[in-house]
């Protein structure tokens, strides 16, 4: 079906491509799109239907033709339309059963008067039958494949500005866009073919002088300095103040204009009729697109259904190049256009006025077509079938849509030309404009006027000169019949594509009381499939507007959403862009053996890897390193916060569950912070450095959400203080152990006697001559100082704490010794012993939660959960065994009597204590030491675990005060 070498085409006949589909190699060129590299190998047959699995071949195009679609490896619903042919393509068709040819589920077609619309509402509704219902229809629906083990793809969102953005690069989208620029406007061209030019690239009617004025005016948007054309782009949808997401095959540019200009055009509506789906059917502008642009014989022996003037032009061009026209079918009485219709009867080519296709005439096997029959047609109704004509292919053009989504989303009001029988726009936001067809201008002198006039309103709106006045004639012809359509008593005379919705259908709709254009679309499912109506709510609008007498601007047409079409996922998903920090002290930790995790946007060391030593080994040494001697951990990454103001006490008392007013200067004090509901969001140490100055840390994870909600709540409740986050200009470092006063005390000349420097302390001095805040506080349950110093001085810190201690064997230790040590304490971690339902009372916190307090976040729901039994809480649990013990892990469930009655939030193997310490969320009734309970495995094996009190290490606190 290859013609001839063409000037203008879009492929390139110097680059051969192999591909394969439904394991079947074809042959195309560098250009072809997966539909026109088939339909050029007279592969005809390219999907089936969604819900009867009907053979379908082309229809537009132009981007929905969404019975076209296939799988390639992981990568599903490839619109073949526009999918450009790739070497080494293995394509298969999606929604088939068995193959594409021999696809099983079509038998599905033959029960379709037992399927009306609606009929999933009222069938299958059955508590016991739905969900093998369900089953069946999950099976049997559904398009491609998603494959779960794919590699991510990765799709960079950029951003772009512009004066005038023009969608569509159509006659009119051109002018507009040369008309802005030469005003001096910055113009962004969007377009979503492979190529601009839209209807000037292929809609001519054998007419060398429309092809040269297309050619011109393509010439002179390329050379134009101001004017950046993107093809293979979409505009996805209309956001406030002229954002437009502009969609590519491998990013999304969010582009802001200052003036939109849409110039989109309109969809050619599919004409309806008895087996209007047949392969072989198509538009009349997919016929042209497939002669000009890509050099393919659309069929060879054609019928012309059409209503307008581009109807005898497709038909111009078909016969130019080599296609049998066998007839002219117009719907009208009249002729719109006398002089095209002398134009095709001088070449021999049979036109029937006020003659319809009563019906398609499929070949044996009903994958293809083989001859129409002609009815007349008066007033929408069609009479007796009057002849047959032989054909492989039907060229429908009956009418048009506004592409009008961009609009309806920007907050225009649309409103039905009976001279045009077409929604046009009525008023439009300020700052958008519109132009050609989706404004209803088709003639083709008219559209480029059109675009002049918006595209210099635009360029005067962005700040470019003053809008000139441009005068666009009226249209000559109506482009659109009111009613294309031909009800048939059998059927199979389908509106919607998409969804296999015939013209029955909606009879049967309305007559159930679905009689609402909104209504109607969510019980019949018009419009709802992938091409999103673009081919049915027009035809679906008519076809309401009859049934309920109303007129089509009574009817109104459905909301438009974003997005305009699909968006691929990875595109949404953006490139996978995570933020990552590093602590000032990252190339110390690597010279060390660092083995990295990640914690919240840092990177922290997990443990410090020794040769020939496993991880849990070099983990389990680190804790012993501490409990026994002297050790150091990167604290950094902690959130470090200052307030300042006579009010700074009365913030901290009402974001925190503790008291902090009457905290003495010099100390510091345990801060848990919750939300409304009582539940536990956040903890971290407040220190009190003057009466009007706190010092006080947070989470890692947590800092940047804690300090944006601290600052929301400063504005809200008016008090005298100011908040500042010093979480970067601040690094952390916790010494600890027995030894680590000895270490400390050769690096300052501050006091660190217990009673000078009692735990739970702060003290400003210098360390290594290094300014630093030393917190006596200790998460891991020994002696030890928490020192905070300029970020920029934390390298000096660690290098002369390590040499100091070098004599009493000190040890960097990582977050896995950290966590294993704090496990022996009892202390919890937000997050993993809490969860997003976890109140204070239920983590065992009540103990510093001070409810006589007059207000603090999240009081009145732990008073009233003081009143009642909390539904969960934290308790200690052992389990006695070596190392090697087969233990719950975090997560595994308690059961009691066959009933769920908690969970495990942290497990580890204490070297120190010989023996499995944990913590658990269970029933309140069974949170008391010494209870037996089964925990479950994940092969279902059960464990008995002993309830303990904690902390099960140093109870009495003595490791951290002065024995």
């Amino acid at each position: 079906m290859r013609l001839p070498a063409m000037e203008g085409e879009w492929i390139d006949r110097s680059r051969s491509v192999e591909f394969s589909f439904e394991g079947r190699t074809y042959r195309a060129y560098g250009g072809d799109t997966v539909s026109t590299a088939l339909w050029a190998n007279d592969r005809t047959l390219l999907g089936r239907s969604f819900k009867y699995h009907r053979p379908r071949g082309i229809l537009s195009l132009a981007n929905h033709d969404m019975n076209n679609v296939a799988q390639w490896g992981p990568m599903p619903n490839l619109r073949m339309d526009v999918t450009p042919v790739q070497p080494g393509m293995a394509l298969t068709a999606v929604n088939t059963f068995g193959s594409l040819e021999s696809d099983k589920a079509a038998v599905l077609g033959a029960f379709s008067r037992f399927l009306p619309v609606g009929f999933y509402y009222k069938a299958f509704y059955s508590k016991k039958l739905f969900p093998l219902w369900e089953k069946m229809f999950r099976t049997l629906t559904g398009l491609g494949k998603v494959d779960v083990t794919a590699p991510r793809r990765y799709s960079p969102k950029c951003y772009g500005f512009c004066d005038v953005l023009v969608v569509g690069a159509g006659p009119s989208g051109m002018a507009a866009a040369l008309s802005a620029a030469d005003q001096g406007a910055d113009v962004v061209l969007v377009d979503e073919n492979a190529r601009a030019g839209g209807s000037a690239t292929y809609e001519f009617g054998a007419d060398s002088e429309r092809v040269r004025q297309g050619r011109e005016l393509l010439a002179k948007v390329s050379a134009h300095p101001r004017i950046r054309v993107m093809t293979a782009t979409y505009a996805a949808g209309y956001y406030a103040d002229q954002w437009v997401p502009l969609v590519e095959g491998d990013k999304i540019t969010k582009m802001r204009s200052k003036a939109v200009v849409v110039a989109a055009g309109g969809f050619e509506q599919p004409a309806v009729f008895r087996y209007n789906d047949l392969p072989g059917i198509m538009l009349a502008s997919a016929a042209q697109r497939l002669l000009y642009r890509y050099a393919v014989k659309p069929m060879q022996r054609a019928v012309v259904l059409t209503a307008n003037g581009a109807g005898y032009r497709a038909a111009l061009d078909l016969a130019a190049h080599g296609v049998q026209v066998a007839a002219v079918v117009d719907l009208r009485p009249h002729y719109g256009n006398p002089a095209l219709v002398q134009q095709v009867k001088a070449l021999g080519i049979p036109v029937h006025a006020a003659t319809c296709i009563g019906e398609a005439v499929p070949t044996g096997d009903h994958k293809a077509l083989k001859a129409v029959r002609l009815a007349a047609f008066d007033d929408g109704r069609a009479g007796t079938p009057v002849a047959e004509i032989p054909c492989d292919g039907v060229a429908v053009s009956v009418g048009w849509a506004p592409a009008a989504n961009l609009l309806y989303q920007a907050g225009s009001r649309m409103a039905y030309r009976e001279t045009l029988h077409q929604f046009v726009p009525d008023v439009l936001p300020e700052g958008v404009f519109a132009c050609g067809k989706v404004n209803g201008v088709h003639d083709w002198s008219a559209r480029r006027l059109d675009g002049e006039r918006a595209g210099s309103a635009a360029a005067a709106h962005a700040g470019f000169g003053s809008p000139r006045p441009v005068t666009v004639p009226p249209e000559t012809e109506c482009p659109s019949h009111p009613w294309p359509m031909v009800a048939h008593p059998k059927g199979k005379n389908f509106v919607d594509f998409d969804e296999d919705i015939q013209f029955q259908d909606f009879p049967n709709a309305v007559q159930e009381g679905f009689d609402n254009i909104e209504l109607l679309k969510r019980y019949s499912t018009v419009g709802m499939g992938p091409s999103q109506g673009k081919h049915s709510n027009m035809n679906a609008l008519r076809l309401l507007a009859r049934l309920t007498g109303k007129k089509p601007q009574e009817v109104g047409t459905t909301t438009a959403r974003p997005f305009f079409h699909p968006v691929p996922m990875a595109h949404l998903g953006g490139r996978g862009f995570h933020p990552e920090r590093q602590t000032p002290l990252q190339a110390r930790h690597d010279a060390l053996g660092a083995v990295w995790m990640p914690a919240g946007v840092w990177q922290r060391p997990e443990y410090y890897a020794r040769d020939g030593k496993s991880r849990i080994t070099c983990i389990r040494e680190e804790a012993l390193a501490v409990r026994n001697g002297v050790g150091l951990i990167d604290v950094g990454t902690l959130g470090k916060l200052e307030v300042r103001g006579p009010d700074a006490a009365a913030f901290l008392e009402r974001a925190y569950v503790s008291r902090y007013a009457g905290l003495k200067v010099g100390m510091t004090r345990y801060a848990v912070m919750c939300d409304e509901s009582g539940v536990v969001i956040d903890d971290g140490v407040v220190a009190r450095l003057a009466e009007d100055h706190f010092y006080f840390t947070t989470t890692t994870s947590g800092a940047a959400g804690i300090y944006r909600e601290l600052s929301r709540l400063a504005l809200e409740w008016k008090l005298d203080c100011g908040l500042v986050n010093v979480t970067g200009a601040y690094a952390g470092i916790n010494l600890a152990g027995p030894r680590s006063r000895q270490v400390l005390a050769q690096l300052t000349d501050l006091d660190l006697s217990a009673a000078a420097f009692p735990y739970l302390g702060i003290r400003e001095g210098r360390v290594a001559g290094i300014p630093a805040r030393l917190m006596r506080v200790g998460f891991v349950g020994e002696w030890g100082y928490e020192i905070h110093v300029p970020a920029s001085q934390a390298g000096a810190l660690w290098d002369a704490l390590l040499a100091a201690g070098a004599d009493q064997n000190i040890r960097p230790f990582g977050v896995e010794a950290q966590r294993l040590l704090r496990l022996e304490k009892g202390h919890i971690i937000i997050g993993q012993d809490t969860d997003g339902l976890t109140t204070a009372n239920e983590a065992a916190l009540d103990w510093a939660v001070k409810l006589d307090k007059p207000f603090f976040i999240g009081q009145r729901s732990l008073q009233a959960e003081a009143r009642k039994h909390p539904r969960k809480r934290l308790i200690g649990f052992v389990i006695p065994g070596g190392p090697e013990a087969r233990v719950p892990q975090e997560c595994h469930l308690f059961i009691r009597e066959g009933e769920i009655v908690g969970r495990v939030t942290s497990i580890a193997w204490s070297p120190t204590l010989k023996g499995f310490v944990g913590l658990a969320l269970v029933r309140p009734d069974l949170a008391k030491p010494g209870l037996a309970l089964e925990a479950r495995l994940s092969d279902g094996a059960g464990v008995t675990v002993q309830t303990a009190a904690t902390p099960f290490y140093d109870p009495e606190n003595l490791r951290q005060k002065e024995a």
